[in-house]
């Protein structure tokens, strides 16, 4: 596998360790603004990785990772005019319409776009299709996430608490003002149960279209009392450098036989790390010709049989959890996790 990784911070630096310890791989090139970045993430992992520009790609590339904080619609057009795969980390919701507009293209040239390639969304998109196989038809998804993978991802997050949120009601989009609704969440232990709260998150966009006929689809993120008075206001300190321990929640309910069910899963881990994860995984499975089809899409479109894909997860050390007893309900408190089988 030829990989083309660009952006080498926080998630970057992540996602470049992850791809570097795949089986298959011939060569990762790493680009970055920041050059002398590049260069020391590429010591540090040694050869097959490099550190350049594009014009040092001597062979066209297999797959194109994107991990920068911007400009990914533009980078995706030129991988896919290359005969790459692509495979995006954003959660910028604009980011995430502007990709979702290259599935026409994508088609056509027998090529995968995976959106969204992360934490929440990615990891929370897997595990939604992972529930929705046990159901004989999904009505609602809900996704909720706590912490942040670095500065570039703390910055988008305080953005989208301050933007517009963009929901799934009924067979139409809803438009609510970020920061309200407060919902109290459950994650796997440590995380606990947080606050969250609506924002301008992407992952109804990514969702709704994997799921015929749902009826409800929903995002919300952990934030403080401060967050939300601070949301509409530039960031009064310093972000992080890498995000603490974080956690992603999904909620599926839907129909088995007369039955309705409700089937709550979780992950917890760094947000950089799980994202790295997830991306690389999935960059090996879109160079593989893996995934289930070409277009853009996200990660719940991307896949029929998720055991798999979280297998390869669980060897990198990233595992999810089904909530059992009380932790069926959004709100419930003592809800206990047991591994999801892959």
């Amino acid at each position: 596998m030829r990989a083309v990784l660009f952006g080498t911070g926080a998630v970057g630096s992540r996602l470049a360790r992850q791809l570097a310890s795949t089986d298959g791989l011939d060569d990762l090139l790493l680009i970055d603004i920041d050059t002398a970045r590049a260069q020391g993430v590429a010591n540090s992992l040694g050869p097959p990785a490099r550190a350049g520009t594009v014009a040092d790609a001597t062979e066209p590339p297999d797959v194109v990772v994107l991990a920068v904080s911007s400009g990914h619609r533009a980078l995706a057009e030129a991988a896919l005019e290359r005969g790459a795969h692509v495979v995006s980390v954003s959660d910028d919701i604009d980011e995430v319409k502007s990709l979702l507009t290259l599935d026409a293209e994508a088609r056509e040239r027998a090529l995968s776009v995976v959106v969204g390639a992360g934490f929440s969304p990615g990891m929370t998109c897997v595990l939604a299709r992972h529930a929705a196989a046990t159901l004989d038809h999904v009505t609602e998804v809900h996704v909720a996430k706590a912490g942040t993978g670095g500065p570039s991802c703390a910055r988008q997050h305080h953005e989208a608490l301050g933007g517009t949120a963009v929901d799934w009601r009924e067979g139409a989009w809803a438009r609510r003002r970020g920061g309200s609704g407060r919902e109290l969440c459950w994650f796997p232990d440590p995380v606990g149960g947080q606050d969250c709260y609506r924002a301008a998150l992407p992952d109804a966009l990514l969702l709704v279209p994997a799921f015929s006929g749902v009826q409800r689809v929903t995002a919300r993120m952990a934030a403080t009392r401060r967050d939300r008075l601070t949301a509409r206001l530039p960031m009064l300190r310093p972000p992080h450098p890498e995000g603490v321990i974080g956690g992603a929640r999904v909620e599926v309910r839907g129909r088995r036989g007369t039955t309705s069910e409700v089937l709550v899963l979780g992950a917890i881990d760094r947000p950089a790390a799980a994202c790295g994860a997830v991306a690389a995984v999935a960059a090996a499975w879109a160079a593989d010709d893996r995934l289930t089809r070409a277009g853009a899409a996200g990660m719940a479109e991307m896949l029929d049989d998720t055991a798999p894909f979280l297998h390869d997860l669980a060897r990198r050390g990233i595992k999810a959890a089904i909530f059992e007893g009380g932790g069926a309900s959004t709100g419930a408190a003592g809800a206990a996790g047991a591994a999801v089988p892959g």
